[in-house]
């Protein structure tokens, strides 16, 4: 199959959010937000949920000097048990240059991810085992300033990719050893944590992915630590997760892993792990967390918590060939990467998901706030921070794998427990999710939204970032991208 690039436009319904703001708000103030229709088809030319609909936000990406940016769709509506033909959208955004507040979400372009066959990325999981094939599950993405190309991290390798802008795969990465899935010393990808003996944990692997700011580096970061780095229980019938996962480190030129740091999360159980990495700096990042609490798809309601962090890792040793513990400190000499302010706070902003105008019981935080990226420049010198959730495309499975679309009613206290499942593309023959009783859809019943925020992040709270530069060549060298390119070439001259 060929790769697809289209470039029509669609509009996916969107409407404004409600706030109640925080009694303690983080440094980054939240500007407004948007909720995109879960029934929303991209450019591919599909029309059901496994060829068309529209996957929100595994990553955002906003590439500066082209005014462009990227919404990675993850591994599918199946869960990674449908073949399909993973992709990459190319969307637009309407930015107020003076508040920062955002409208108008327009898909531009489709591009699917193939391989140097041709023939698509499949999104299902690594089977049988130790076979990865072109199985992908794409996490993060980027945009290399170098030369253009998108670098994508994927759970299943855990892999880094680098594509050309028609999705074409141009190259991939070396995966450290010590990230590899094993039971002994035999590659296994689809092995449980309890089966494995060294790698990564399965559907937990490189979740985010950075770039330094002149394209050198690629920082790619595990959801949760290794399995080794956690604890199998006596009976080794159940892994207790390391409180450190690892941000690795990728030179670009060769796509080889250079380091890898250790990062101590906010380990509070109910699933918490990180969901992307953004470069401010050469050494500086934002990091997210999230727990698997909020609106989703068979998510608990209850202790939503996602946070937004910065971090730093100047003088963070390199642990490649170091176990990290399951708790307590780091091993003596061994220091981790720094943890600062807590700089957005996610679920503090209630939404109106069904956009009605009233804000209702049920409109609380969504489960996976996946996406996050640095804007434009506004006019008084601050920035956009965008941030995005990962809908699951409002489709769940059962253990046979057929798949229903889930509809959701917001004006309950819990939206999903009282959700109604229908069997997919139809709205006749659905049940209650909570009791498998046949149950008819309402008006207030609608599959789940993505939602977007925008953030404002001050002049003063961004003094230190650094903007990519621009490839040579680009069209972008602007008078304000030469004066970026001036001040960097500058700063390496400095060195």
């Amino acid at each position: 199959m060929s790769a697809v690039r289209l470039s029509l436009v669609a509009c996916a319904a969107a409407v404004s959010l409600s706030l109640h703001a925080p009694a303690h708000a983080a440094p980054y103030s939240f500007v407004n937000g948007l909720a995109l229709s879960g029934a929303a088809l991209d450019l591919s030319g599909g029309s059901s949920a496994n060829n068309g609909r529209l996957g929100y936000f595994s990553d955002l990406y906003f590439d500066a000097h082209r005014n462009e940016w990227w919404g990675l769709s993850d591994r599918g509506p199946g869960g990674g048990t449908i073949d399909y033909d993973t992709r990459v959208q190319r969307f637009t955004l309407d930015v107020d240059a003076n508040t920062g507040a955002i409208s108008n979400f327009r898909v531009l372009e489709t591009v699917k991810f193939t391989d140097g066959t041709g023939q698509a990325f499949n999104g299902l999981a690594p089977n049988p085992a130790g076979t990865l094939g072109r199985s992908f599950d794409p996490e993060g993405v980027v945009i290399n300033p170098r030369n253009g190309h998108l670098l994508v991290s994927d759970e299943y390798g855990p892999s880094v990719y680098e594509f050309n802008r028609q999705g074409a795969l141009v190259r991939t990465y070396t995966t450290p050893d010590n990230l590899v899935p094993k039971v002994g010393s035999t590659v296994n990808y689809s092995a449980s944590a309890t089966q494995l003996t060294s790698g990564r944990e399965g559907n937990r692997g490189l979740e985010g992915l950075a770039i330094s700011p002149d394209g050198r580096y690629a920082y790619a970061m595990l959801q949760d630590g290794t399995v080794v780095d956690g604890q199998l229980n006596a009976a080794g019938t159940s892994l207790t997760r390391s409180v450190y996962t690892r941000i690795v480190k990728y030179d670009t030129d060769t796509g080889e892993a250079v380091g890898q740091y250790a990062y101590k999360l906010d380990r509070n159980g109910q699933g918490q792990g990180i969901s992307a990495i953004v470069a401010l700096g050469n050494d500086r990042f934002m990091v997210l967390e999230r727990n698997n609490r909020g609106v989703g798809v068979g998510a608990d309601l209850a202790t939503a918590d996602k946070n937004v962090y910065l971090v730093d890792l100047t003088g963070a040793t390199d642990v490649t060939g170091i176990e990290l513990p399951t708790t307590g400190n780091l091993p003596a000499g061994v220091v981790g990467v720094a943890k600062g302010d807590k700089v957005i706070d996610l679920d503090a902003h209630r939404v109106d998901l069904d956009g009605d105008g009233v804000l209702e019981a049920g409109e609380v935080s969504p489960e996976k706030w996946e996406g996050l990226a640095v804007g434009p420049r506004l006019n008084d010198g601050s920035y956009l921070i965008l941030a995005g959730t990962d809908n699951d495309y409002s489709v769940t499975q059962n253990g046979t794998g057929t798949q229903f679309d889930v509809y959701f009613d917001f004006s309950q206290a819990d939206p999903y427990a009282a959700s109604i499942q229908c069997p997919l593309g139809q709205t006749a023959g659905c049940t209650s999710t909570a009791n498998g009783q046949a149950a008819a859809l309402t008006a207030d019943h609608q599959l789940l939204p993505a939602v977007l925020h925008a953030y404002r992040a001050s002049a003063a709270d961004m003094a230190a970032y650094v903007a990519p530069v621009p490839e040579p060549g680009s069209i972008a060298l602007t008078v304000s991208g030469l004066a970026l390119v001036g001040a960097w070439a500058q700063r390496r001259r400095a060195r």
